[in-house]
């Protein structure tokens, strides 16, 4: 099958975009996907988070273990430099998954004009929803499917269901799989892991891996 290039896109701060770029990437290698990341965010979280999984690995074999990790690919450039680097990177793997940065209408741009499918996180609020209109906006022009994630979701099922019901209004499509306000996927990543590495059967585990696997199946579609 062809490879899919997704891009994980908020123009918002604070909705967990690359917290879920590093889980979700972590998914797809352990479902047995090549995964490569693409990080455009000058911040790059992801790299150095990539960079930890480095140290980690080191360290485990210099103590005679093998650290048991997802093999992941990562690369850091510039945004101009996004559509040539997707190209060649789907040379060689199934997904490419492109880490855009927030508060930049360029590189937004860029990274959603390259994608075959976007995902959108959101944090169930209304005032979150309304600041993402400018990302559906950017998303609808450049005319890619899309999907809405519901992310760092509170225990209020009333909250959840009044979100999807606004959603559904917005004529965009919302994940089934809600992703919880979790501590344990913040501390999988201070430890260079995804939570499909560290803690599989949690709760917060079997969300990443059902979402991830709710996502390649509509990014196939």
């Amino acid at each position: 099958m062809a490879a899919r290039v997704l891009t994980i896109a908020q123009q918002k701060g604070g909705a967990g975009k690359t917290t879920l770029a590093a889980h979700l990437a972590v998914a797809w290698s352990l479902a047995g996907h090549r995964v490569a990341i693409v990080d455009i965010d000058p911040q790059a979280s992801l790299t150095q988070w990539d960079r930890m999984r480095g140290e980690r690995a080191q360290a485990s074999e210099s103590a005679g273990g093998v650290a048991k990790l997802a093999p992941l690919h990562v690369v850091s450039i510039a945004g101009w430099r996004l559509a040539s680097e997707a190209d060649r990177l789907k040379r060689g793997y199934d997904i490419v998954l492109i880490d855009s940065p927030p508060h930049m209408e360029t590189e937004a741009k860029i990274a959603v004009r390259a994608a075959d499918f976007v995902i959108v996180p959101v944090q169930p609020s209304p005032m979150d929803l309304w600041a993402t209109q400018g990302t559906l906006d950017l998303i609808k022009k450049e005319r890619r499917p899309a999907l809405i994630v519901l992310n760092r979701v509170p225990a209020r099922a009333s909250l959840t269901t009044a979100m999807r019901t606004r959603i559904e209004e917005l004529g965009v499509e919302c994940a089934a799989t809600t992703v919880g306000s979790r501590v344990s996927l913040a501390s999988s990543l201070l430890e260079g892991r995804g939570i499909g590495e560290a803690a599989p059967s949690s709760t917060a585990g079997r969300e990443i891996a059902a979402l991830a696997e709710e996502i390649w199946a509509a990014a196939k579609r």
